[in-house]
This record gives structure tokens, C-alpha cells and sequence, in this order.
């Protein structure tokens, strides 16, 4: 696969390195002003640049139909705009705000701790 990294700071450098180890081929570097590479010819984008900058960044693979994971959190009041442009350039993005096995599975733990607690509301109260 070809892999565009829009961003490419210490989580940058991390996913290139295991791209790498699994045969992808990283064919577009953005680190702030300092671009190599082509991005039309990537196959994928992968986001976690800063959140100033991750909307642009975002919609400049998606008008090239490379459909975009993001892990840049901080810009989500334009998520809905992310969204509505995604769709009309018929592309696809993907968006979490922790790609984290350990934080996922946290967050599982926890919505099953809230269903059990459910009916204890009344009567229990952290403090």
C-alpha cells in the first residue's frame, strides 16, 4: 500500500517505521511547510498532524479521492464540514480520537461499568 503521512512528527515517524516493516511504501511526508513526495500517489492518507492544521490537511487528500484515517484530536468543531466534504468528493475518512488498543478497550470497559451501574443511580454517588 501507499501511504501518505500528513504529519510527521513523533507519531509520524512511528507509523512510517511500521509501514515500512510490513512492505507499504510511504510515498508522502507533510511536517509542517516541509513536503516530499507526491500525494496523488498514495493509496491511503494517515492524519496526526496538529489540529490547526489537520482540516486542511485532511481535505487536500480527499479532493484527490485518498481516503484518510485520522488521529489528530482538537479540530472537531469542523467535523460535520470534514464530513459533508468526504461525501461529495466521494471519498472515505475514518476518525478516532485514540487508535490505542489499551485506551479502546478502556473505553468498552467503561460502557459496561455504565450499564451495570444503570441501575444503582439513585443510590450510588462517587465522591
Amino acid at each position: 500500500m501507499k501511504i501518505a503521512l500528513l504529519g510527521y512528527g513523533r507519531m509520524g515517524k512511528a507509523i512510517e517505521k511500521f509501514a515500512l516493516d510490513r512492505g507499504h511504501e510511504v510515498v508522502y511526508t507533510l511536517d509542517k511547510d516541509e513536503v516530499q513526495g507526491e500525494l496523488s500517489l498514495a493509496d491511503v492518507a494517515i492524519n496526526f498532524s496538529i489540529p490547526q492544521a489537520a482540516v486542511d490537511n485532511i481535505k487536500s487528500a480527499l479532493a484527490q479521492s485518498i481516503p484518510v484515517v485520522c488521529g489528530t484530536t482538537g479540530w472537531l468543531d469542523h467535523y460535520q464540514e470534514v464530513l459533508d466534504y468526504c461525501k461529495a468528493q466521494q471519498s472515505g475518512f475514518l476518525y478516532a480520537s485514540n487508535f490505542s488498543i489499551g485506551v479502546n478497550l478502556f473505553f468498552k470497559i467503561n460502557a459496561i461499568a455504565a450499564k451495570l451501574m444503570k441501575p444503582h443511580q439513585e443510590n450510588y454517588h462517587p465522591s
